[in-house]
């Protein structure tokens, strides 16, 4: 099954968080946070202007993101779980 979001939206799939602290201590998965960063997989066509015109995304699939921490719906498709939110949520694009 293909999936593709509407208007705005951006389906990620979240990188999993570290298990690991900077100082080398092993985290148990009760400690670690919520993961921030993902991997667009679909996207969207665009936002519509007032003007009528669609406003392309800024993301493509396949960039790594960073977007909010409690933003987005989770759904599971083929087995897999994704968040689908819109691009306002994206807080950047990582390198």
């Amino acid at each position: 099954m293909k999936f593709k979001p509407l208007k705005d939206n951006v389906v990620v799939q979240v990188l999993e968080a570290k298990g690991k602290t900077t100082g080398g201590l092993f985290l148990p998965d009760t400690a670690k946070e919520k993961p921030q960063e993902g991997k667009v997989v679909a996207i969207g066509t665009g936002k519509r202007l007032k003007s009528g015109e669609i406003s392309p995304l800024s993301v493509k699939v396949g960039d790594k993101i960073l977007f909010s921490k409690y933003s987005g719906n989770e759904v599971k498709i083929e087995g897999e779980e994704y968040l689908i939110f819109s691009e306002k949520d994206i807080l950047a694009i990582l390198e």
